[in-house]
């Protein structure tokens, strides 16, 4: 009998407010502990929460951006449920009236574009930590408790880690371009519980599933639901019936570690918080968020597409980051070349990105006006594209334009006909044997006999022209 994966993901995203959910506590991450707490925080009698505005507008944003419906009305609830890190007993979250229904996200994957349906997006806040190496007995901090979160609950409809995979990207992607979240997945700010349950294939009916918590790494999420799945699989293959559980993934070990029998709602005994009044947003205020929102990841893809005439592959890699496809478009507006745009971008803008270790380009001393303006004098024949590497390098590391660099290093591109056939006559007579090869057919020295003029030049000859010269000093 074969099987079917049947995954669905649960993301938690903590919002970029300068606030918490219901108090007026900071959230900083690194900040000493219990240094961002008060009586709302810890629930202490007589405290009463006020929601932030500006989380409930960022929970729209994601919404509207999933395609969901926005509800009107909404409803805040207490989930209760012992934990250390949980001072008051309970979570204020949302069940029955989540104020984001129903979306979609469009995926790719091996080529095949796929949608995957968004059950909901609700608002929530986050609980305390546990720290548990410091001392002998685990330590309790208070300073993420009451943090903004939203929670992302996809359908089942995801059959593969690498489908599991590409709709957190994409999830990823639309919150960065939002500015709704920093996706730092180090510091716990993007979390994912992700279900997984077996069927045998071409069946309808769901298996028993289980939940693999608090994963913190897209790619450790593949190797744990790649794990599950061959875990369940033996488990139904040898006769027995897999239990509904939640696992810890220890990535040292590589295998899933069993946490707790797995809760269903009741367990929770949700009901709404009586210090809260149902959350009611105006259609015409969601109209006006809808407003506020940027061009998200697949639609500018598909623009670059179009209107750039780029590969599919660079317009994928341009729009994963909205920084990196914002200096794209810079570059181009400057210099008109959309391709060898998209090439240094790709590649040497990159390069120094990671030599620097910053995760947008706008932080280098090479703004994209002046790598257009360097591209500009590439095709213009002002210097070598050879050549242009160099003067990029010392763009950033001297912080100055392309024109002065080129100048300051003598790097003009030589195109003049008496130079150019100087240069390429010295490397003809270097080299007879080579010539009679190429004057016998052996046209791959071309590119030899081209390396050697670069050489000679100091990669200041225009190849073009320096080709011509070649061809009628060797060929006649």
């Amino acid at each position: 009998m074969e099987y079917e994966m049947v995954i669905g993901l649960e993301v938690h995203a903590q919002l970029l407010t300068k606030t918490k959910l219901f108090c007026g506590c900071t959230t900083p991450f690194g900040a000493p502990p219990n240094s961002h707490g008060c009586p709302v925080c810890l629930g202490l009698p007589g405290a009463l929460p006020a929601l932030n505005r500006a989380a409930v507008e960022m929970a729209v944003r994601m919404g509207l951006s999933l395609g969901c419906t926005i509800n009107t009305k909404s409803i805040f609830a207490r989930k209760h449920y012992f934990y250390p890190d949980l001072p008051k007993g309970y979570q204020i979250s949302q069940l029955d009236i989540p104020i984001c229904v129903t979306g979609t996200l469009p995926i790719v994957v091996d080529g095949r574009e796929l949608s995957i349906r968004v059950n909901r997006v609700h608002m929530e806040e986050d609980a305390g930590k546990l720290v548990h190496d410091q001392d002998a007995d685990s330590l309790f901090d208070v300073n993420r408790c009451g943090s903004p979160l939203i929670e992302i609950v996809s359908e089942p409809d995801m059959r593969s880690p690498q489908e599991a995979y590409a709709y957190l990207i994409g999830l990823k992607q639309i919150l960065e371009y939002l500015g709704v979240c920093d996706c730092n997945m180090e510091e716990g700010s993007l979390r994912c519980d992700a279900n997984i349950s077996l069927r045998p294939k071409g069946e309808s009916k769901l298996g028993t599933k289980t939940e693999i918590k608090n994963m913190n790494s897209f790619r450790n999420l593949e190797k744990a639901l790649e794990y599950e799945a061959r875990r369940q699989e033996e488990v139904l293959r040898s006769g027995g019936r897999v239990v509904q559980q939640t696992f810890l993934w220890n990535p040292n070990e590589n295998r899933s570690v069993p946490m707790r029998t797995k809760e269903d709602a009741d367990d929770y005994r949700y009901f709404p918080d009586p210090d809260l009044m149902p959350l009611v947003v105006g259609a015409e205020w969601v109209d006006g968020v809808r407003k506020t929102l940027p061009e998200l990841p697949v639609p500018r893809r598909r623009r670059f597409e179009d209107d750039y005439k780029i590969s599919p592959y660079a317009a994928e890699t341009l729009t994963g980051s909205r920084p990196i496809a914002d200096y794209f478009e810079r570059c181009v507006s400057g210099c008109g070349d959309a391709k060898s745009a998209a090439n240094w971008v790709m590649t040497d803008i990159m390069r120094m990105m990671n030599d620097a270790k910053i995760e947008s380009p706008f932080g280098l001393k090479t703004k994209p006006e002046r790598l257009g303006e360097l591209i500009t004098l590439i095709n213009n024949g002002g210097v070598s594209a050879k050549a242009a590497k160099k003067v990029l390098d010392l763009m950033e590391s001297e912080d100055k334009n392309p024109g002065t660099v080129i100048r300051e290093q003598g790097l003009e591109q030589v195109s003049d006909a008496s130079a150019l056939e100087a240069v390429v006559k010295g490397v003809v007579d270097a080299h007879p044997t080579e010539v009679q090869r190429y004057k016998g057919g052996d046209k791959k020295l071309a590119s030899f006999f081209m390396g050697q003029v670069m050489k000679a030049s100091k990669g200041a000859a225009n190849p073009k022209e320096a080709m011509i010269i070649l061809d009628r000093l060797t060929l006649g």
